[in-house]
């Protein structure tokens, strides 16, 4: 290896394009972290012989290409595509893409302070961040954005208006939206936006503490063990930690959460890599603050990472009861390394197991199907261990919970209507009838309100939707039309179309009760903000409450963890 560094210094002791040494650095790197790389002298050659051919294509494009190439994006395009063939968290940001960096490490990033979304081709404000600088100026939910800095959006990706809404703090922004039937324009300032690691924390059933963790950003750690002292200071005695929805993040802050209720010294997780120096053994380090209180952690697909770190070690060592659906398996461990010209490369350099020796990793990225995409890994690989206590648990397929509290399944009108934003644009012009409403834990849609719904949809012209049983038949229909009994059939065909046709004014009445907490919960969003949100979901929530029936039976929370 010291031969091939040796090579390497000489080689770019030459003259060469600033672009073309960059993209070799790049090049070098992933060569020298492929496991498909071939070992010892044949190694050396394969990676020196990559470095050239990718430069001197860079070069003869500079000298012969009919025009000007616009070098920057060759090497960004090549940069993805080479790192796409590895995994999805294996990633580079140039200089100019610091903000998302920043965003996914710390949380934070220059902009307004909204969450944005494509509504009918147009960028709108779905949540201004509460006391944040779109809140504060008086942009709402549901505002659409019709132009930035007199540019027009029309057309505009989410991406693109995220990007022309970013900005350095203190730098002033003047955008341009449509609300209703007025036409507003306002100037903002920016500021640097935290994203909030717990945005809800509050107490349940009188002496239930819920904290919810978004991320495991720099200050994770923190604001968990400054929510739960708070609530054991207002008279918590039991625990819930939701990390449903949470994608993960820095594993030394997953490392001291789950030190809050484990004793010191204890195995919290190991990684094991290529790169034998990279492996590593992770332990409690202090005295924990929670250690008997009972715990419930939950999980949901999009827990990731991080978050299958917390659950799995605690359920693992037998802290805490699981509740919810599999997680996503994610068990890839990424360390990030500066570049020259003030880039950086995340780079996935180890896998990560949870205390009884599992690995949740579900995907496998070097095993990839027809189309390219990864595959699962195969039933007969995956291993069963054991828990503290003896209990079993499996690896490659994300965290299992414990209690398995299924995601709800909704009918094909309300689908139909989230996903047409039936419901959003409902609510936008519904907000603008009413000051206030009552607080989140109290509020209802009430009857009169939702008959004024029934109106609202009835009225849009080009609203349509079929229910399942309607496809179906459908299908069936046209493939017995194919054959000669269909004459014969075409009658009874023709008397279930009536019983299951698609009944707009029928339907929205047959499923009230899945609909008014979808509006109940934009409403209050309006109102609340995304506390609020979460506050009023708790009512409907079969996951919270039996997280909660589990906690308050002792017998019930005992037998889970030591069958």
């Amino acid at each position: 290896m010291e031969k091939l560094k040796n090579s390497l210094l000489y080689y770019y002791k030459k003259p060469k394009i600033e672009m073309i040494k960059f993209s070799s650095t790049i090049i070098f790197f992933i060569l020298f972290i492929h496991p498909s790389a071939v070992n010892g002298q044949s190694r050396e050659f394969e990676i020196l012989k990559n470095i050239e051919l990718i430069d001197q294509i860079h070069e003869y494009l500079e000298l012969y290409f009919v025009d000007e190439p616009q070098t920057g994006n060759i090497s960004k395009v090549a940069i993805d595509a080479m790192l796409k063939e590895l995994d999805p968290y294996t990633v580079f940001y140039h200089e100019s893409n610091m903000e998302d960096y920043r965003l996914m490490s710390a949380g934070e990033y220059g902009g307004i302070g909204a969450l944005i979304r494509d509504v009918k081709g147009w960028v709108h404000i779905i949540e201004p961040y509460l006391n944040k600088p779109a809140h504060k100026s008086g942009l709402k939910a549901g505002d659409k954005i019709l132009s930035i800095e007199g540019n027009t959006m029309k057309g505009k990706t989410v991406e693109e208006v995220s990007s022309a809404l970013k900005g350095p703090k203190g730098s002033a922004i003047n955008i341009k939206v449509e609300r209703g039937d007025e036409t507003l324009f306002f100037n903002v300032i920016r500021e640097q936006i935290k994203i909030a690691d717990v945005p809800y924390s509050g107490m349940l059933k009188g002496d239930i503490g819920y904290v919810k963790l978004s991320s495991f950003t720099q200050t994770a750690f923190q604001s968990v063990q400054s929510e739960f002292q708070n609530l054991k200071a207002d008279g918590m005695k039991y625990a819930i930690l939701d990390l449903r929805n949470n994608g993960g993040g820095l594993l030394f802050e997953a490392v001291k959460i789950v030190n809050l209720f484990i004793p010191k010294g204890e195995l919290v997780v190991y990684t094991k890599g290529r790169i034998e120096k990279e492996n590593r053994e992770f332990k409690t380090r202090d005295v924990p603050l929670f250690p008997d209180m009972p715990l419930v952690v939950l999980i949901n697909e999009n827990s990731a990472s991080a978050s299958e770190i917390v659950a799995g070690s605690l359920q693992d060592l037998d802290r805490a009861v699981v509740v919810g659906t599999q997680s996503f398996g994610k068990g890839l461990v990424q360390r990030t390394y500066d570049l020259k010209y003030g880039s950086k490369l995340k780079v996935t350099i180890s896998k990560y197991y949870t205390p009884s020796g599992r690995c949740v990793q579900r995907l496998e990225y070097y095993d990839r199907n027809m189309d390219n995409a990864p595959v699962e890994i195969s039933d007969s690989l995956i291993k069963t261990f054991k828990t503290k206590n003896g209990r079993d648990v499996i690896d490659g397929r994300g965290i299992v919970p414990d209690v398995e509290v299924a995601n709800k399944k909704y009918a094909e009108l309300t689908k139909t209507l989230v996903l047409n934003d039936v419901i959003f644009q409902y609510v936008n012009q519904y907000v603008r009838k009413i000051d206030s409403i009552e607080s989140p834990s109290v509020y209802t849609f009430g009857e009169e309100n939702y008959q004024d719904f029934i109106s609202y949809v009835n009225s849009i012209s080009d609203f349509q939707y079929s229910t399942i049983a309607e496809k179906k038949l459908s299908e069936l229909k046209d493939l017995v039309k194919k054959d000669s009994s269909y004459q014969d059939l075409k009658d009874e065909f023709e008397k279930i179309e009536l019983e299951i046709i698609a009944d707009l004014s029928r339907d929205l009445m047959r499923y009230k009760m899945e609909i008014v907490p979808l509006l109940e919960n934009e409403i209050v969003s309006r109102f609340y903000f995304q506390k609020g949100k979460t506050e009023h979901s708790f009512s409907y929530s079969d996951l919270i409450k039996e997280a909660v029936r589990i906690l308050v039976s002792q017998n019930e929370y005992e037998k889970k963890l030591n069958p």
